[in-house]
């Protein structure tokens, strides 16, 4: 299927979301903070990044700005996941293909990610 790097600081939360991703036949790499997600996105080059928006050393905001200003790996689409910053992010449409609150259902994050990733 696809290769999707996924950044949360919160462990359990994204080991709950790679291993519904990895359910579906997804490839997932998971990242701890958003400077670790680009240096995994640089190295790989996934289909999709769903990033959280409130982690350390770089956020979820400041890393769909890091992708969009990087002409080899500006055009991979990035969903953002948030407790309380989704308002924040949807003032940025043009840096995220989805904003999804926290909590969110599986089933919707797994249509957003088919539909992106041309699995549905």
């Amino acid at each position: 299927m696809a290769l999707i790097v996924v950044a949360d600081d919160e462990y359990l939360l994204a080991m709950m979301l790679a291993d519904i991703l990895e359910d579906e036949g997804h490839e997932v790499v998971m990242a701890h903070h958003g400077q670790n997600a680009l240096e995994r996105i640089r190295e790989r080059r996934p289909a999709l990044v769903i990033t959280d928006f409130m982690m350390p050393v770089m956020t979820g905001l400041e890393l769909a700005k890091a992708i969009r200003s990087d002409d080899e790996i500006k055009d991979i689409p990035v969903i953002l996941v948030s407790g309380a910053q989704g308002g924040i992010a949807r003032e940025f449409p043009e840096l995220f293909e989805a904003v999804l609150d926290k909590p969110y259902r599986n089933q919707d994050i797994l249509d957003l990610v088919n539909r992106i990733v041309g699995t549905a």
